[in-house]
This record gives C-alpha cells, structure tokens and sequence, in this order.
C-alpha cells in the first residue's frame, strides 16, 4: 500500500497544447496531454484507456475533465474526474467539483467546489461476521 507508485502518472506526454493557443470544442486523447494554452471544452480519455493529463501553470481549461491521471498546476473551471489519482501543485485553482481515488494537494493549491472520494468496493463484498456465542 505505502510506497506503491503504480496509480501515479506516466511520464510519457504525446500530444502538446502550446502557450498561446486556444482550442474551442471537447478534446479527447488516450496516452500523454500537456495543456500549456486555454482550453474552452470537456478533455475525456478515448474510451477509458489510460491516460495523464497534464495541466501547467499558465494552462486554462473551461471545461469537465475526465481521465485517469491528472497533474494541475493552472486554472481549471469545469468538473474533474480522475479514475486513478489526481494531483493538485501549488498554482492549482480548480473551481468545480474533484472526483478522485487517490489525492495529492500541495501547500497554496485551491479548490472551490468538493472532493469526493470514489470507492471501488462493492458491499457485496463485505463480510459479515457473526457474534460470539457468549454475546
């Protein structure tokens, strides 16, 4: 449990969004998105497939984000739904609500909306244990 890095983000990034740029519609990627420009639409994974989005420090998206790994370190004013981990850095303003399975905050990140924890585990798969006989 401690120590096991395999829910952090990968390193690879495929796919660059510059500074300067700006992108009006939904953005959907499988592999590695780095967002250094504004973003005006929803960033999704295709299909589930693992993904890490990367969001710097002068980034902009006005959208819901929907991936398995995220790194925020810009603005971010929509939803965020990460499956796996989700990490704010210290420039991180996310205005929306955070749905996470694992969090890492930073001292000076802000989020105005709620974190939510998302629990894989189904009751059906809790036990249930009987009294003692002397109970």
């Amino acid at each position: 449990m401690f120590g096991n890095k395999s829910n952090k983000p990968k390193n690879r990034i495929d796919c660059l969004i510059g500074a300067g740029t700006t992108i009006e519609g939904n953005i959907t990627f499988a592999g590695g998105l780095r967002v250094d420009g504004h973003v005006r639409g929803n960033v999704l994974t295709t299909d589930g497939k693992p993904s890490t989005l990367v969001v710097s420090e002068q980034a902009q998206i006005e959208g819901e984000i929907r991936v398995s790994h995220v790194v925020i370190n810009g603005t971010v004013a929509g939803p965020v739904h990460a499956a796996e981990y989700v990490e704010l850095q210290p420039k991180a303003n996310v205005t929306g609500d955070v749905y996470y399975k694992t969090l890492e905050i930073q001292l000076g990140a802000v989020v105005q909306g709620r974190l939510v924890y998302q629990n894989d585990s189904k009751s059906d798969k809790v036990v249930q244990f009987k009294p003692a006989a002397g109970d």
